[in-house]
């Protein structure tokens, strides 16, 4: 059996995943690789939940969940800001010593992804760009519909 486009992304993304936080462990770091998006987004300048979720391709419930246990890991703080509507968040010092080990892996990890895209042959980060555009042109379950009247027509 063949699998489907969503199996094979999650699949990848564990596989991914499992390495990364095999890596992590070889540079003896206790780390979730789900807290990257976040740490690389306020790394750039990012202060809000809000400003995360523009720097990055998630959703802000993902965002949100993450930065709660960034909170609880002690990453994270919490801090009102100057016009007082909303909260700002900014890294601890364990988040500031986190993210300096973390920058020369996050070069590392930019170079692996180099060498695999040239294993594989294509530029993965452009086709998953690409696809991801796509899909907000057109969402899936649109696409869906329109191969389901298309094989219709076809009978």
């Amino acid at each position: 059996m063949k699998p489907g486009l969503g199996e094979l992304l999650r699949y990848v993304g564990e596989l991914v995943d499992q390495g990364a936080e095999e890596h992590y462990r070889d540079i003896g770091l206790q780390y979730r690789p789900r807290y990257t998006p976040v740490l690389r987004a306020m790394s750039a300048g990012a202060e809000t939940v809000t400003d995360i979720t523009a720097r990055s391709t998630l959703t802000q419930g993902a965002i949100s969940q993450t930065v709660s246990l960034m909170l609880k890991d002690g990453i994270l703080a919490r801090h009102q800001l100057d016009d007082g509507r909303k909260t700002g968040l900014h890294l601890t010092r364990t988040g500031k010593d986190l993210l300096k080990r973390l920058e020369p892996h996050w070069a590392v990890t930019f170079s692996a992804i180099g060498d695999l895209e040239a294993e594989v042959g294509h530029p993965l980060l452009q086709v998953l760009t690409d696809t991801a555009q796509a899909l907000e042109r057109q969402g899936f379950g649109a696409r869906l519909k329109e191969a389901a009247n298309h094989q219709k027509d076809a009978q």
